[in-house]
């Protein structure tokens, strides 16, 4: 499989990365899916997207047979909003106590002449409590769905299937950025990785939702800078990698302090940004070359 991951798209470079795969051109008009579920009720504005791709493409839809599967099976939306409320109170106490063991990182990290390995034992407790949250907020999901057993639902179960026919007949799928939290519930409701075929263009929270941690982050909100939060799983095409799109806008990228516990924490997963212009092919889950990391020296 291969994986192509964009930087965001103010400025389009979709149309030239299209060009470049051979998957659509004068002379051979390509075939694409098209996610754009991020956008919510914005999904169907996908015409500026199509041209770009210059080809023929099927927006999947994802976001409104979501919203059909709501209004359809009563019974899945209540389920689902009972995990909505389990989920919402894991990721409290979550922060909670990140909130602590971050204050704790930050204070033996400013310390003059301290034990680097005082550092690396308050990072391994963050490091714990993140994997410990990813583990639980998973496990909350995959109880779910083990309960409700989409596949045997009719109504989900249909529109899998009209996915998997979408999928089954394209060159590649293209997925947008948007609200990564919806992105990948609907992704992971409607099976797309089952279906997926031999190459994935994502960008932003498109990108974000191809990982198997999903990590949500804003040094620069009005309320002061946030703590980089685990958020939960992607489809996991990509391992051991932390997306983060727009970093130079949403990171403190000259406090290196900060940036090395943000490295350190996350290791041995390589944390990667994704500015405009960015393009990083991924041929089989191999990374090429001098792609450009946060680093934690």
């Amino acid at each position: 499989m291969r994986v192509v991951l964009l930087g965001p798209q103010r400025r389009p470079t979709l149309d030239g990365v299209v060009r470049s795969l051979g998957l659509a051109g004068p002379d051979r008009p390509g075939r694409f899916a098209a996610v754009t579920a991020g956008w919510l009720e914005r999904e169907p504005d996908d015409g500026e997207l199509f041209a770009l791709l210059g080809g023929e493409a099927v927006n999947l839809r994802l976001y409104q047979r979501w919203l059909d599967v709501q209004e359809r099976d009563p019974e899945y939306l209540e389920a689902e909003r009972r995990l909505s409320r389990v989920l919402a109170g894991l990721q409290e106490m979550y922060l909670l106590r990140l909130d602590y063991a971050l204050r704790a990182v930050y204070a033996v990290q400013r310390r003059a002449g301290v034990d680097p390995d005082a550092v690396e034992e308050a990072v391994a407790a963050v490091r714990a409590l993140d994997e410990a949250h990813r583990h639980r907020v998973n496990g909350a999901r995959g109880e779910f769905y083990a309960r409700l057993e989409p596949h045997a639902r009719p109504v989900i179960a249909a529109h899998r299937d009209e996915v998997e026919g979408v999928l089954r007949e394209v060159s590649a799928l293209v997925i947008a950025g948007g609200h990564v939290g919806v992105l990948a519930d609907v992704l992971h409701l409607f099976n797309v990785a089952a279906f997926v075929g031999s190459t994935v263009i994502a960008w932003s929270a498109g990108a974000m939702a191809l990982a198997d941690r999903i990590v949500l982050f804003h040094d620069r909100s009005p309320q002061g800078p946030g703590h980089p939060e685990v958020y939960g799983s992607g489809l996991s095409l990509l391992r051991d990698v932390v997306l983060l799109p727009h970093a130079r806008a949403r990171l403190l990228l000259d406090d290196a302090p900060r940036m090395a516990v943000l490295a350190w924490r996350f290791a041995p997963a390589r944390c990667v940004p994704l500015e405009a212009g960015t393009r990083i092919d991924i041929r089989d889950g191999e990374w090429p070359e001098g792609v450009r990391v946060i680093e934690a020296a």
